[in-house]
């Protein structure tokens, strides 16, 4: 470039000296030739430039080991004194230095750029880069004016800076500029320019331009794959991100960790483990992220047989939870999830280093089988007896404990110890525990007062929190005004709608009811439906539907029923018609009742395993009063050890009584 110095013939010129002159009077003369910046040739004083390679080196040496400002300084004096002050290379380095440090760009590095007389891009970009890293995407923008106005081309990094900024501010405009800026000059489509623009576009939501720009790329690396497929994941999109990933030429750790992790993002466990089966087949080694994700789909599964298999894995990748905490921790809340909190606990045990997450998997495990002093003794023992300090999470389960066993004031005290003694910020999910608990326990005026007085707007969940509690306790006056506020947050969630109407049915508001379901009729929401599931010993899933009747076992399940209920009879049973949220006549609702999900489950459990083989039923939605009372008394008459896992928690039925305690 004609702007960074003067002729060749410096080179030509330099040859007519002969060894008779002083070569002290050659040095000082290169010198000043380089400060001038008018040496362009390497070869012209070897002796010169190979002692300024050495210097350079040195110089960004003891910028690689400088930790703060004034080391920075007393490199930049040496610099300047051994004549580098006008080198693009060094000046570069010592910016980005003064970057990584976090020192401002206005005044020092400005000014350190400033006085460098023939600015390259490197230069250049180092200064924008510095701005836009610092939040000062105004000023990184002037600079790049300023650039093109001294006729500078940009470098492909100027880009992938300036595009990366746009994306962190979510500028969509700014950033298209910069993208057309690309295409205008030549040469700057590169695979790291590409990757950066894709995740511009995705930062400021606009997936039809990331999916473009990739398409449109000529190279593309994995990074280019991986992003837009772990994109798509978490759009709940995993056709895409399939089909990406089957035309995906190389496919590496990274590739298929993400598509193990999408579905279980996307709850769907199966499909995450035939994905890691696959990786398991082509070669390629798990790593510890894609373990966890193993693990964590066995858990939505909520099977014995998947929880075994996920201890194997883990310890033939060579992660034994006992010396990895993440394993560690991803086992307890797998276990627990799977209805064996002992072995949670003694995966717990075993751990020789425990953090936080590892404590707070323990206390939520705890507290959804219902062993509410358990989890509160953990947590006691955690703040008194370790050096580990309890987040979100923690409290999380250490409230969810009080709520499902109703302890008020144990929970009042360690909501209000949050703040006070921990520093832990109360967050819309830690107010939703209050709630719950306090509306389980019948308060649903304290409930309500509580998110009135909220320090941060109550979400979904707060507010349907107060809804299931007047489901529970029948108060329609106060499901209104909870149903009132969810409908404005979540005016397509069909599960609010059908609490409210459910909430209407149980006080006998037929009227209620129908308008509800008109509703939900005109806003063209769909319900939905109750499954159940089991899994054999073989490991295959057997799911139920209510009333559906296409098992091949359907008669035999009937026939299992209807032998259990004349049995149940005896010990008093009695169908809970108000778990029937239809104005139908009791015979209809009794028809309804036999045919739920998790007792079609039973039956078909009674019919195919063993005596002294604990059953496990799974279920998408709250188990009814009905089916908790019929499980209770089936665990009697049969001997039976039940474990049941609704979307709220575990009941463990034995002996004719459950874990809960019957407050749920």
């Amino acid at each position: 470039m004609a702007r960074h110095g003067a002729s060749s013939g410096i080179s030509s010129h330099s040859r007519r000296f002969s060894t008779a002159v002083n070569p002290i009077n050659i040095s000082l003369r290169s010198k000043q030739l380089i400060q001038l910046g008018r040496i362009n040739n390497p070869d012209t004083f070897p002796e010169i430039t190979h002692q300024k390679e050495l210097q350079a080196s040195s110089l960004t040496s003891k910028l690689d080991d400088c930790t703060g400002l004034h080391q920075i300084k007393q490199v930049h004096a040496h610099v300047i004194r051994q004549g580098h002050d006008q080198s693009c290379y060094i000046i570069t380095k010592l910016i980005r230095t003064l970057t990584r440090l976090g020192v401002p760009m206005d005044p020092y590095p400005r000014r350190v750029m400033e006085l460098v007389q023939f600015r390259n891009p490197f230069l250049w970009t180092a200064v924008i880069r510095g701005y836009a890293v610092q939040g000062n995407l105004s000023e990184a923008v002037s600079m790049y004016g300023c650039m093109r106005k001294e006729g500078i081309t940009p470098a492909s990094f100027t880009f992938s800076a300036l595009l990366k900024a746009c994306g962190s501010v979510g500028d969509l405009s700014l950033g298209r500029q910069f993208h057309a800026q690309t295409f205008r000059l030549s040469g700057f489509c590169s695979v790291y320019v590409g990757n950066t623009m894709i995740d511009l576009y995705v930062k400021c939501g606009s997936m039809e331009c990331a999916r473009k720009v990739f398409d449109e790329m000529p190279e593309r690396d994995v990074i280019s794959w991986t992003e837009l497929i772990a994109v798509y994941a978490k759009a709940g999109d995993m056709d895409s991100a399939a089909e990406l990933f089957e035309n995906l030429p190389k496919k590496d750790i990274v590739a298929w960790t993400a598509m193990v992790t999408g579905f279980v993002q996307n709850a769907k466990p199966q499909e995450a483990l035939e994905y890691f089966h696959r990786m398991e087949m082509s070669g390629v080694l798990p790593d510890e992220v894609a373990v966890v994700g193993f693990i964590s789909a066995c858990a939505q599964l909520g099977a014995s047989k998947y929880a075994d298999r996920a201890v194997e894995i883990a310890l033939k990748s060579g992660y034994s939870p006992s010396g990895h905490v993440v394993i560690g921790s991803a086992l307890i809340d797998m276990y627990s999830k799977c209805g064996d909190v002992e072995e949670a606990v003694n995966v717990f045990e075993s751990m020789n280093n425990k953090n936080v997450f590892s404590y707070s998997s323990m206390i939520l495990g705890l507290a959804m089988h219902g062993r509410a002093r358990e989890a509160l003794d953990l947590f006691h023992y955690m703040v008194k007896q370790t050096t580990i300090k309890p987040n979100t999470v923690t409290f999380v389960g250490v409230l969810t404990a009080c709520s499902h066993a109703g302890l008020v004031d144990q929970g009042r005290q360690i909501f209000a110890s949050m703040h006070q003694t921990f520093g832990v910020e109360p967050t819309c999910d830690l107010y939703t525990c209050m709630v719950d608990l306090l509306g389980r326990a019948g308060r649903l005026q304290e409930a309500l007062e509580v998110i009135k007085t909220m320090s941060v707007e109550p979400h979904g969940g707060v507010w349907g929190a107060l809804l299931g509690a007047c489901k529970i306790h029948k108060d329609p006056d106060v499901a209104e005004i909870a149903a009132k506020h969810l409908f404005e947050i979540e005016p397509d969630v069909i599960g609010n709608y059908i609490l409210l109407c459910n909430v209407y049915a149980s006080a006998g508001d037929w009227e209620g009811v129908l308008s509800v379901r008109k509703l939900i009729k005109e806003k063209g929401l769909k319900k939905t439906p109750a499954v159940s599931w089991v899994v054999d010993e073989n490991g295959q899933t057997h799911k139920f539907f209510p009333g559906n009747m296409n098992h091949p076992m359907s008669d035999k399940i009937q026939e299992t029923l209807e032998e259990l209920v004349q049995r149940l009879t005896v010990l008093g049973y009695e169908p809970d018609l108000s778990s029937v949220p239809y104005n139908a006549s009791d015979d209809e609702k009794r028809s309804i009742l036999i045919c739920h999900t998790e007792k079609l489950a039973l039956a078909f459990s009674l019919l195919t395993t063993s005596r002294d083989c604990e059953i496990k039923i799974m279920k998408n939605l709250r188990m009814c009063q009905d089916c908790h009372t019929f499980m209770r008394l089936a665990s009697e008459v049969t001997g039976r050890v039940i474990i049941m896992r609704d979307n709220m928690r575990f009941h463990h039925f034995r002996s004719g009584a459950c874990s809960c305690g019957d407050f749920w």
